[in-house]
């Protein structure tokens, strides 16, 4: 997170009062805004972690590597997931052990409409072994999925030169790269109400920045 206190805040309270009780990791990237000290002060039993500059995507490297757990679901600032989801996604984890990430349906609210890249999701081409529980995956929705933190740090985490924007697409070839399967699953479930603090202009500009990159690699 970065300077998106609110966002972030409410967030938190949902993922506190889930069933599952996850621990929770917030990775502050330099916010100018109070997020830290507000997280701190409202949410004392979330591990923080202040991070001295912008990360971007890499705050999340640093979150798995505080958890001591076989699994890790990446959320934003901005998203949330339903009760019963994480569940779903261990018992798939769990069953499968070539199962490197499940992605999850993503809701988008306030609507509650399903997320516009949800269809490809859902009837993916891709040839899957018997064994794949959902539809097979090339990429992932990275505050809509469970990773398996073995695969994710085997191949690295995210990458620091891609930094913000698209930066599932590299991960997820790593991933397929290493032997790791991903797939989607239809019953987890996962929410993004977008954040009003954002340019979204400078915000494609890196995505599509990003997409070349990994294309050229």
């Amino acid at each position: 997170t970065r300077d998106r206190r609110r966002e972030l805040l409410r967030t938190l309270r949902s993922l506190e009062a889930l069933p599952e009780s996850p621990p929770i990791v917030v990775v502050d990237n330099a916010s100018c805004d109070g997020t830290a000290e507000a997280v701190a002060r409202a949410h004392p039993d979330v591990g923080l972690i202040r991070a001295g500059t912008n990360l971007g995507a890499v705050g999340r490297n640093i979150g798995v590597e505080a958890l001591s757990t076989p699994y890790v679901a990446f959320c934003d600032d901005d998203s949330w997931w339903d009760p019963g989801s994480l569940t779903r996604a261990v018992e798939l984890l769990d069953a499968h052990p070539l199962l490197g990430a499940v992605t999850a349906r993503l809701l988008v609210e306030p609507s509650g409409r399903e997320d516009p890249l949800l269809p490809e999701l859902r009837h993916s081409p891709l040839p899957r072994p018997d064994w794949l529980p959902g539809p097979a995956l090339l990429g992932i929705l990275a505050g809509a999925s469970v990773l398996r933190v073995r695969a994710f740090q085997e191949v690295g985490g995210f990458s620091e030169r891609l930094w913000l924007g698209g930066e599932e697409e590299l991960l997820a070839l790593d991933l397929a790269g290493s032997g790791w399967w991903m797939c989607w699953d239809e019953q987890m479930v996962a929410h993004h109400q977008a954040s009003e603090v954002r340019d979204p202009r400078q915000r494609r500009r890196q995505g599509i920045r990003n997409t070349l990159w990994t294309a050229w690699l």
